[in-house]
């Protein structure tokens, strides 16, 4: 096992792989903007080294930087958390030649895997069953002909793109052109990556996904179905585990695909597998995320696996410490997403100082947080305040335990706007208790009533 691991990351992420390192006797090094001076994983840290200014592009997305803090604090292997560098295969060579590792899977991977049209190719090659549309990207001629030949709606993805940005759904092919140039134009300027690609578009359908570990020895497994279709904006807001609903023989069976699409392209650490689920049980695959993800607590809290101790193990070159055999899920976690944001307003950040802040606790309840009274959320970053998870034998229990916790969570500040009161509308929601949602419900929920509009 490492000695030292330097975490580039920031907020409840950085915190929570501390801890673990904490845990696993792992010294502790942690970097951070001037706005993140006094920030929980600082005050936990054996070490800390201020990098940039409060903006990401000169301070967690500066490499140079952090390089050098791993450098200076004699750090072994660098854990990225998710978001910033995490996924960024250059990121990812220059730390392998600065001979401190990035912990994930290799460059070689993550670049074949982080576009989305050459995962979707390799995905493909693999065997795993692909949502109709295009393995490349292609001139608008085309592209419009590809659209037709699919049949509307469709969606247009940035290959790029990431964090449910860089994609519009089209409908009609009277609007296809003007979608095109718009998500070529938003591509280009978030990602520096124009290249985008036509699939069809579910109307209807649940976002899955597989949670794989892999080593170099040869072992890859995964640890069941999540289920993350309460989102919005293409971004999640409550996530669960094992996803409701779905057959075991199914859930069995995209597992084995995500294995096996891991084993294709050799995978190594925690990486996710994403699907959408269509009305008639077929799963068709959609993207990959390698690293580890916002809600793999609902994973761990039904496995009773550490994900990051899986990650630190593989990126030493153990093996995993469990087999196949050894992962057997019990009960139901669910997860809520507190983020400094306003339901009301289309879900505009909110940020502003907490004048209160109070997590609830209670047995089987888990609050993922660097938050506190007196903690000011930055403009500067993810809105993400808090996760909120609980776990008891059946999802019924689940819930109620969930929701009762959400009730105990005081939050308050002034101009802060938060998701709570919305994530507790969707526990409630008849769609939801039934597990019979869909990755439309929270637009069905903010939709304006027409008979109000007309009034």
């Amino acid at each position: 096992m490492f000695g030292t691991i330097l975490i580039a990351n920031r907020g409840e992420i950085a915190l929570r792989v501390a801890r673990t390192c904490r845990e696993l006797g792992v010294r502790v090094v942690a970097v951070h903007s001037t706005a993140d001076r006094d920030s929980a994983v600082v005050r936990m840290a054996d070490e800390a080294v201020q990098i940039g200014p409060p903006g990401a592009k000169g301070s967690y997305l500066n490499g140079l930087a952090i390089l050098e803090a791993a450098r200076r604090t004699g750090a072994e292997a660098i854990h990225p958390g998710y978001g910033f560098l995490s996924e960024d295969p250059d990121f990812a060579d220059a730390c392998r030649a600065a001979g401190t590792p990035l912990i994930g899977p290799p460059a070689a991977v993550m670049a074949r895997l982080g576009g989305k049209i050459s995962a979707r190719r390799a995905m493909a090659d693999a065997g795993l069953p692909l949502l109709p549309g295009g393995l490349d990207p292609l001139p608008a001629g085309r592209a419009a002909a590809l659209a037709d030949e699919i049949g509307y709606p469709v969606i247009l993805k940035s290959s790029a793109g990431g964090g449910g940005r860089g994609m519009e759904v089209v409908r009609d092919r009277a609007d296809f052109d003007g979608a095109l140039r718009r998500t070529r134009a938003t591509a280009q300027a978030l990602f520096g990556d124009d290249r985008v690609y036509v699939e069809k578009y579910l109307e209807t359908a649940r976002h899955v996904e597989v949670q794989v570990l892999c080593d170099e020895h040869g072992t890859a497994l995964h640890l069941g179905l999540r289920d993350c279709s309460a989102q919005r904006r293409h971004q999640k807001l409550v996530e669960e585990a094992p996803a409701p609903g779905v057959p075991a023989e199914l859930a069995e069976r995209i597992g084995r695909d995500a294995v096996r699409g891991a084993r294709a392209v050799g995978y190594r650490g925690a990486g996710t597998f994403e699907f959408l689920l269509d009305p008639d049980g077929r799963h068709h695959f959609m993207e990959v995320n390698c690293r580890i993800q916002v809600e793999h607590p609902v994973t761990e809290m039904v496995t009773g696996v550490d994900l990051v101790a899986e990650q630190l193990r593989v990126a030493a070159g153990e093996r995993l410490a469990l087999r196949p055999e050894d992962v057997r899920p019990r009960g139901v976690a669910i997860e809520c997403r507190i983020n400094a944001e306003d339901p009301e307003r289309g879900f505009l950040p909110a940020p502003g100082t907490l004048a209160e802040f109070v997590p609830p606790g209670g047995p089987f309840v888990r609050v993922d947080t660097h938050a506190h009274p007196g903690h000011t959320v930055p403009p500067h970053y993810d809105s993400l305040i808090a996760k909120l998870i609980a776990w008891a034998p059946d999802r019924p229990g689940a819930i109620r335990r969930l929701r009762r916790a959400l009730d105990e969570f005081v939050i308050a500040g002034d101009g802060v706007r938060t998701t709570k009161r919305f994530v507790g509308e969707i526990l409630d929601h008849p769609a939801f208790r039934a597990a019979e949602h869909s990755t439309t419900l929270v637009d069905e929920m903010t939709r304006p009533d027409p008979a109000s509009v007309a009034g």
